[in-house]
Order: C-alpha cells, then structure tokens, then sequence
C-alpha cells in the first residue's frame, strides 16, 4: 500500500503539524505502508528519520501541480492531506478527484469555531469557491478528538469521520522530569493571538504568585511579541524566553512544575501531551480536547477567562511539590494508555484499509 501525505511546510516555526506529520509518517513506514511525504522546502526544517519504506520531496507549488497531473491510480493507493485552506493542499485535493485517487483530510482544527470566526467572510469565499466541494469529495475525515468532529458535523459535512488523536513517540522520551519545586510554569507555542496569553499575562499580573515565575517560550510576529514584552515590563517573575525546538525544548519543559496553554482553539495541543509525558502537570482550556486532565487528575481544564485562569493560577501556587509530583506521574500514565505514536500509527492504517475495501 503506497500513501502519499501532503502538509505544507515541515519549518519549526509553523506549528504541531511540523512535528507530528513527519512523526507519523516515519511510523506508518515501519507497518508495510510505503509513505511519500510531500512539502515545500524552508529554511528550518524538523528532521524526518530515514526509513526504506519513506521518500520525502519538496516541492514547490508549481512542482506539485505537475506531479498531480502526471499522478496516476497505479502510482498510489490514497492520498492524506495534512491541512486544509492552503493552496498547496488543495493542488492535490483537485488531482486527487480528477485521477479518481481516494483521499483523506486532516483537518489539524481548521474548522474550528474560534477559526471559522476569524476572517468569516474569507472563509465564506473559500467556502464557496473551493474548500467545501474538496472536503466533500472526501473518502474521509480525520478529526483528532471528538469535539473536532462535533465541529466538523455542524458546519454540515456528512463524509464518515475517523477519530484518531495525535501520537507521543514514546521511545525518544529518555528522561522524565526528576524535581519538583521550581516554582517555574512555561507556555510553549507559537506566539498568536488564539493562544490566550493576552488573558494569561492579565490573570498573572493581577495574581500573588508566592515566588513562581512565568516564563514564555515560543515565536511569532515581531510586533506583537513587542506588544506582549511591554506589557510586562514591569514585572520581574515574567520572561519571554525564545523559540525552543529538539534538545531545548525538553529541558525547557522539565525545569517547570507546570505547563498553561491558555488557549482559544486547539484540535489537539501536542505540546499538552509532551508536557505530560515527561510528568508535567498542565492547565489548558475547555477550547481544547483534553478533559482527560480532570479524569486522570494530572491538571486543570478550564474555561477560559482571566477570571478563570486567575483562580487556577493561584490553586497551582498553593500546590505542595509533592502533588505536582503526583499529578505528573498521572499525565504519563495517560498518555502511555491513548497516545503512544505506535498504537496511534496502527489505528491509521487500519482507516487505510478501510477506504481501500470502501473504494
């Protein structure tokens, strides 16, 4: 069986879908499924992992279109678009239908609410003159959780729908966080208004923090980090920190006690998963799928407020060492039970054989 995936860019700077789409396809490789990985080229890339069974190619748009036309049903079995909106994504949806090659959409939360409300009535465009027949023609939906998928039902898409969450490489996590007691929380992700952190800094700055410090890893625009850096300037227990990728961002995640992600939207957050894998508690938002937190008691998921996060923030500065310690062995435990790469890798080949037997 021969898929080829599609995602627009694998550069560190541009989110989950770098990281864990080259992830999951080095995995897919290692379960006779020969995998063609298809981006554009930039200038910091992830590294993918050399595997027989995986080709990697970087295309520009142009290129792409050419292999689509040239592209043939003998060539490859499905196609599975890691995106949707892009232009580079939906070469290949518009191939894909012509050549009569079954395909499938991720659509990594870009039919979220929070999403579909910025820039409505571009989307209404893209709607209309493109993105709503490319989802249609569909063999398949893969939503991360199943709040994407009740999303994805409402705007009114009845293609199937296969709910398979984002995977935890659990082999190349060596160490798991060792001391607690650093009084340290980090943020780590793009730097964007959908992230909250406007209404973290707001719930921090109007907090006692009883000696924790917040420190904010992560890139985005210049001037709105500016925007972001002034407005704690005042304040000596915040610090934005940088981008941090490989090596660094483990040891960045370890030397907390917890992590926030404060965020309006997320169709998963895998930086929720590696936090807690490694044993850091977490506090995200009712905008994500992880109400897991309150189940396996390893954080808190709330709704997001200032209010809400003020209150959360300040239950965290009341929590003895011993407890977060606790919590963190909870969050690996969780994520050990749903979200091995391995396990997550299995139920997505199982979906390609089940649009093969379909078509």
């Amino acid at each position: 069986m021969k898929v080829v995936h599609i995602v627009n860019s694998i550069d560190k700077s541009s989110g989950g879908p770098a990281r864990s789409v080259p992830q999951t396809c080095v995995e897919l490789a290692e379960l006779d499924t020969t995998i063609e990985l298809i981006t554009q080229e930039s200038s910091d890339m992830v590294k993918v992992a050399d595997r027989a069974s995986l080709t990697v190619r970087f295309y520009s748009i142009w290129k792409l279109f050419l292999y689509g036309s040239r592209l043939s049903p003998k060539d490859v079995d499905i196609i599975h678009l890691q995106h949707i909106w892009n232009p580079y994504i939906q070469v290949m949806a518009f191939w894909a239908y012509q050549k009569k090659i079954p395909y499938i959409i991720t659509t990594r939360g870009m039919l979220e609410p929070w999403i579909m409300a910025r820039n409505s009535w571009k989307k209404k465009i893209g709607m209309f003159l493109y993105q709503k027949k490319a989802i249609q023609r569909a063999s398949y939906i893969h939503a991360t959780a199943l709040m994407e998928a009740n999303h994805i039902k409402e705007l009114g898409f009845n293609n199937p729908i296969c709910i398979i969450p984002n995977g935890i490489d659990l082999s190349v996590i060596k160490e798991k966080k060792q001391n607690y007691g650093t009084k340290k929380m980090v943020f780590l992700s793009r730097i964007h208004s959908k992230k909250g952190i406007e209404l973290l800094l707001a719930a921090w700055c109007n907090s006692q923090t009883k000696g924790w410090s917040l420190e904010i890893g992560g890139e985005g625009d210049p001037d709105y980090m500016k925007k972001l850096i002034s407005s704690v300037k005042e304040y000596k227990n915040v610090h934005f920190v940088g981008a941090k990728y490989d090596k660094d961002k483990w040891d960045f995640l370890r030397s907390a006690d917890v992590l926030v992600l404060p965020t309006y939207s997320e169709n998963f957050g895998n930086v929720v998963a590696e936090a807690l894998v490694i044993g850091v508690p977490v506090i995200t938002t009712t905008g994500t799928p992880w109400e897991d937190l309150e189940t396996y008691k390893c954080g808190w998921w709330i709704d997001l407020s200032v209010e809400n996060l003020k209150n959360t923030l300040e239950k965290v500065f009341s929590t003895p060492p011993e407890i977060l310690e606790v919590m963190g062995n909870q969050g690996r435990k969780l994520v050990a039970e749903k979200y091995d790469l391995k396990e997550v890798s299995k139920k997505i080949v199982d979906l390609y054989k089940k649009v093969l037997n379909e078509k």
